[in-house]
C-alpha cells in the first residue's frame, strides 16, 4: 500500500514539516551534484555509522573520521541514498507530519522529530555495533511521527494506492490499519535481516523510531488533544486507477 494523502485537516500551517521537506530536498540536491567519490565521502562524513558511534574507529575508512560523532545522529536525518528514498520519506512526512505538528505546535514538533530520529538511529546501531555502513535518511524520525499519528488519529482515513499489476486501486483505509500494517512489515523485515550484515534498509531504525513516537507523544501533544480521535467523515468513496 502506498499512501497518497489523508482526510484529516489541520488547524495550523505546518511550517516545520514544510521546512524539513525543503531542507532534505536541498541537502539531497547538493549531495547529488557532487562527483561520485566526493559524494561517497560526504555520506561517510555526515552519516551515522554504528562503528563510529560505539568507538570502533579502526574499522572505518579515513574519510569517515573527523566530524563529531554525536552530531552525525542529527546530520544523517537530512541525507538520502537516492531519489526514491527521498521522495518516499517526504511523502510520508507530508501526509502524517502536518497533523502531528498540529497536535503539539511548531517548537515541540522540532524537538519530538529530532529525539525520535536519534533514538531510531541508536536502535539500528545497537543491532550491529561494528557496522561501518553509514545510515542516512529521515525515515527513523518520520517513523516516530507515524507512531504518534497512530495513537492520535487511528480512525482518520488515508487514501492508499494498492498496486494490482497493470491495474491499481486507490481507496480510503483507516490510518490504524495502514500504520499497523506498516509497522508489522518493518518488524518482520528487521527480524529476517538480523545477522546478515552489510547495508540495505535500516529496519530497526523504523521500529525504534515508531516505538519512540508512541512512547513520547503523550509528553509532547497539547493537553487539549485527545488520543484515538474519531474520523472526520467527508463521505467514503474509492476510485479505480
Amino acid at each position: 500500500m502506498i499512501p497518497l494523502h489523508d482526510d484529516n485537516p489541520t488547524e495550523i500551517t505546518p511550517l516545520v514539516t514544510i521546512a524539513l521537506i525543503v531542507l532534505c530536498a536541498l541537502v539531497f540536491l547538493y549531495e547529488a551534484s557532487l562527483p561520485e567519490r566526493a559524494g561517497e565521502a560526504f555520506v561517510f562524513y555526515y552519516g551515522a555509522i554504528p562503528a563510529s558511534l560505539f568507538g570502533h574507529e579502526s574499522a572505518l575508512p579515513e574519510n569517515a573520521v573527523g566530524f563529531p560523532v554525536t552530531l552525525t545522529l542529527l546530520t544523517s536525518m537530512f541525507l538520502h541514498g537516492g531519489w526514491m528514498h527521498l521522495i518516499g520519506n517526504m511523502l510520508y512526512l507530508w501526509i502524517f507530519g502536518n497533523n502531528v505538528e498540529d497536535a503539539m505546535g511548531h517548537a515541540k514538533f522540532v524537538i519530538f522529530y529530532v529525539v525520535c530520529g536519534v533514538l531510531a538511529a541508536m536502535s539500528h546501531a545497537l543491532t550491529d555495533p561494528s557496522s561501518a555502513v553509514p545510515m542516512v535518511g529521515a525515515s527513523g524520525a518520520i517513523s516516530g511521527v507515524l507512531g504518534a499519528y497512530l495513537l492520535l488519529y487511528p480512525h482518520a482515513r488515508v487514501m492508499v494506492l494498492i498496486p494490482l499489476g497493470i491495474f491499481s486501486q486507490a481507496t480510503y483505509i483507516p490510518a490504524g490499519f495502514v500504520l499497523g500494517f506498516w509497522f508489522v512489515l518493518q518488524l518482520l523485515s528487521g527480524g529476517m535481516s538480523l545477522g546478515q550484515g552489510g547495508g540495505g534498509v535500516a529496519w530497526f531504525a523504523h521500529v525504534g523510531g515508531f516505538v519512540a513516537g508512541m512512547a513520547l507523544i503523550g509528553l509532547f501533544k497539547r493537553p487539549d488533544v485527545r488520543f484515538f480521535q474519531p474520523a472526520r467523515h467527508r463521505g467514503w468513496r474509492s476510485a479505480g486507477w
